[in-house]
């Protein structure tokens, strides 16, 4: 049944290089699972914006949401496809002028419970493809898969304009989005992995280093 999926997969060219389909949710992350205390949790978006946005739960729930399905490809060749997520997109906030970033922001660090960072352009973060996730596949994170709110960007099928990285390019547990006039490199980007990390193209480590 696997092989049979991965070979449809990779008829329906959805199976980047170097990846093989799952039907399991493999856990991977720094080995720290941030348990929350929703009365103190707090999304916390500032840098480059017009106004600091703090969150605290209910406030985030009250937001709009969105439901989409995606691909999701992981740096470790594991790839789940039809995976559907519902939560909160930038591009909304954005558009609804809840979010109001400065001219001068190209690039948004993320910033985890378990101190984990990564970074991501402006352009990627706006795409209907990156969500601030509460649920996968009608139930809510589990702890370690984000719980209660973790980034998550993907592939959704038939829309080749969007830029797809892997998924260590979306941080469980966030907590903060820092919009940055200038790219800053987070976590796995400082220790030899690809910054721009495109699944088609198998960015997976910094040149030369792969």
């Amino acid at each position: 049944m696997r092989k049979s999926d991965e070979q449809r997969m990779a008829r329906e060219g959805r199976l980047p290089p170097g990846q093989s389909l799952t039907h399991k949710f493999p856990v991977l992350d720094l080995g720290r699972h941030p348990a929350p205390d929703l009365e103190r949790w707090e999304l916390r978006m500032d840098g480059a914006v017009s106004q600091e946005v703090r969150l605290g739960w209910k406030e985030f729930l009250d937001l709009p949401k969105e439901s989409v399905q995606m691909d999701i490809h992981c740096v470790t060749q594991w790839s789940k496809f039809e995976t559907v997520w519902e939560g909160i997109s930038l591009k909304t906030l954005v558009n609804e002028g809840i979010l109001k970033l400065k001219n001068s922001a190209r690039y948004v660090l993320q910033h985890a419970a378990d101190d984990y960072t990564t970074n991501l352009p402006l352009s990627v973060v706006l795409q209907e493809s990156f969500l601030l996730a509460t649920h996968v596949n009608g139930a809510p994170l589990t702890l370690e898969h984000g719980y209660p709110v973790r980034a998550v960007i993907g592939h959704i099928p038939g829309r080749e304009d969007l830029f797809t990285p892997y998924l260590w390019k979306g941080a469980k547990w966030v907590t903060r989005l820092e919009f940055l006039e200038e790219d800053r490199p987070g976590f796995w980007e400082q220790n030899g992995y690809s910054n721009e990390a495109d699944v088609w193209k198998e960015e997976r480590l910094k040149s030369g280093l792969w």
